[in-house]
Parts: structure tokens; sequence; C-alpha cells
């Protein structure tokens, strides 16, 4: 199963080019899954040590979906809106919470394989930067990153909405960011 995850708190821009892409990817023959953070409550990680001791993480929330989720998931999609430069707010909280998933097992993530989406109201409004942070919690988490490669979708998706959900379905160069990254994304799933 692919799981898409969609940090976005708003139903606009990430959430249309995520669900375009789980699409993609049933058309390829994958089993998908759709969660979003909107409307959920997922609270930041404390860094309380907790999960260390006790192999589960002391808050109880939605996150626990999720967690559930992931252990399921062959792949992941993480696609984020760009704020500030970065990640959402809700993204940074859902891979800081995943630490939990690591201390009770340290190869939780081993042999998953990952992508990343960005979507910026600004054509250079840190799409790259929000990617980065995704691939570097792939990295981090022994999740195997994969982008679209050279000449369009060097780290991943990037998409510019010029904050409307209209801007980000006419965003021609976008949407071949993200065709190339999903071929090469399936591609490789199909090595497994």
């Amino acid at each position: 199963m692919i799981l898409g995850i969609c940090g976005s708190p708003r139903k606009k821009a990430t959430e249309y080019v995520l669900k375009e892409a789980l699409k993609m990817l049933e058309e390829k023959d994958f089993k998908t899954q759709f969660f979003s953070v909107r409307q959920k409550n997922i609270s930041f990680c404390q860094h309380c040590d907790y999960c260390l001791k006790n192999k589960e993480c002391r808050i109880k929330d939605d996150m626990y979906k999720l967690y559930n989720l992931l252990r399921e998931a062959k792949g992941i999609v993480i696609a984020t809106p760009v704020y500030n430069g970065g990640v959402s707010a809700q993204i940074k909280a859902v891979m800081d919470r995943c630490r939990a998933l690591i201390s009770r097992d340290p190869n939780f993530f081993k042999n998953k394989v990952g992508m990343a989406i960005a979507v910026g109201g600004d054509r250079i409004g840190g799409q790259e930067l929000a990617i980065q942070q995704i691939i570097t919690f792939y990295i981090l988490n022994g999740i195997i990153p994969i982008s679209g490669g050279s000449f369009g979708a060097n780290l991943g998706a990037t998409f510019w909405s010029k904050d409307t959900l209209e801007g980000v379905k006419e965003d021609e160069e976008g949407f071949m960011s993200l065709k190339k990254t999903v071929k090469k994304f399936a591609e490789f799933l199909n090595r497994f």
C-alpha cells in the first residue's frame, strides 16, 4: 500500500495535488491510502523521551491512526504546503512524532520508499527547501528517497499554486514534475 500524507490544514491545492499523485499510482496498479492532517488532533513532539523508555508515544491522539497506516505502507508520499520556506507545522509534527516508531523498532521504516511534493504560493517560494526537509526525514529514518530526476523534478514534485486551487490546476510544470516523480517512484517500488 502507498500512503499519501497531506500536510495542509486546508482542503485546497496540496490535497488536490496529492490525490492526483495517488490516482497516478492507482493507474499503475498500486493500492493507495490518503491521510490528511486536516481536522486531526496531532500534537507536537515534546522530546520527553517517554517513547525511549516505554516504546510508545505518551501523547494519545490521531497520530496513532497514522502509526498504523505507516506500519502497513510500502511507499510513503508526503505532500506539504510551503510555510515560511519549509514544511508546514503539521508535517513537522508528524515527522517528529515518528520518533516513537523508531524507538520501538529501529528498522520500522527499513525498505520503505518515499517521495515528496511541495506546493508554494510563489514559483520560487521554498518548495525545494520543504522537499529537502522531507528527504532528510526519509534518510534519517531509513526510508529510501526517490526524486523525479534531472530536468524538472530534481528533488521531487514542486507546484506553484498562486495561492489558489485554480493556480495549482493550471501549473503545467508542476504536473510535469509530478509525473516524472511518480514514474520513478513506481519503477523503484516495482523492483521489490
